[in-house]
């Protein structure tokens, strides 16, 4: 079954290494096949992963993006022991998250994360 994306003008996506830029009218598309897809609202850059949480996001996302676990394995790990002994009680989701990579599911660890924003938010506002 295919992916409907719809895009609105101006928005971009990455569609496997492809970043692509919608024009000036709304799009629609039907995409087939395993590359990897992340909506603009879904993508963090170096420069706005600047919590964290956002970092631990930041290498998850190029996992999914380049399909190369290995490659940030050891940067993970470090970015999950910080996380974790700065805010034990994240535990329970990065646990989940990282069960997710090992499964292959770097998406749905992306979306796991991603419940760790709030969180994270309220508590560097304090």
């Amino acid at each position: 079954m295919a992916l409907r994306v719809v895009l609105k003008p101006g928005e971009r996506i990455i569609i496997g290494q492809s970043l692509i830029t919608n024009s000036d009218t709304r799009a629609t598309f039907l995409i087939d096949g395993q590359a990897p897809i992340l909506r603009e609202k879904d993508i963090l850059t170096a420069e706005t992963a600047n919590t964290p949480v956002k970092r631990l996001y930041l290498c998850i996302q190029l996992m999914y993006l380049e399909n190369d676990i290995p490659k940030y394995q050891d940067l993970y790990m470090g970015f999950v022991k910080d996380l974790l002994e700065a805010v034990p009680s994240f535990r329970t989701t990065i646990e989940t998250a990282s069960k997710l990579i090992l499964a292959g599911s770097l998406y749905s660890s992306l979306k796991e994360v991603r419940k760790l924003f709030p969180r994270e938010e309220e508590l560097l506002a304090r």
